[in-house]
């Protein structure tokens, strides 16, 4: 199993890249929340990836996070689910909303992406309301910026409050504050409401 490629970016092409890695140039299909996190051409990169094995075909998936390849590995179970599916659920929305949408039940948010029926969002839901477990982004795209306050936002969602809400309250926090502070006055903050 290849676990991770850190090269060259040499092509851009959604939803695939190609990365130069010590001369041997792999071509990994990425959903769009890792598309638009990638530096320019020509800078190293690194993915966590997955590949599959097919009759016909070796596929290579790679993803900014360790958050979104275990969601893509977790979507890709659900019988009836395939890559391209779960590429299309990881494009349309963050791990995060993706967490929220299955913890409140919100099928509707689901039904929205290109490729998802109201059968197969309810599907998703049943299949993942046990199985999918907030899973904090780590090691986002060298390059990239990783989105801010993402450890406060798990945090807040972990406890219970709406990703919107929890988002919005942190809006309000000083970018640079430290994660334990901004969790705290975010909580004050919330429970004043």
């Amino acid at each position: 199993m290849i676990s991770r490629l850190t090269g060259r970016l040499l092509e851009k092409q959604p939803p695939s890249v190609v990365l130069d890695v010590h001369g041997v140039g792999y071509e990994i299909d990425v959903p769009m929340s890792t598309f638009y996190q990638l530096p320019a051409t020509g800078a190293e990169v690194r993915l966590f990836t997955h590949l599959v094995v097919r009759e016909d075909a070796h596929l290579l998936y790679g993803f900014a996070t360790e958050g979104e390849r275990q969601v893509f590995r977790q979507l890709i179970r659900i019988t009836g689910i395939g890559a391209r599916i779960a590429l299309a659920v990881l494009s349309g929305m963050s791990v995060d909303e993706l967490y929220a949408a299955v913890s409140q039940q919100e099928s509707a948010r689901l039904i929205r992406i290109p490729g998802i029926g109201k059968k197969t969002a309810e599907r998703l839901m049943l299949e993942l309301k046990d199985k999918l477990a907030l899973v904090p982004g780590s090691a986002p795209v060298p390059g990239a910026t990783a989105p801010a306050g993402s450890d406060a936002l798990n945090a807040l969602v972990a406890l219970g409050y709406g990703d919107k809400e929890a988002r919005a309250t942190l809006a309000k926090l000083p970018p640079d504050l430290p994660l334990q502070d901004a969790i705290r006055q975010a909580l004050r903050m919330l429970s004043r409401i």
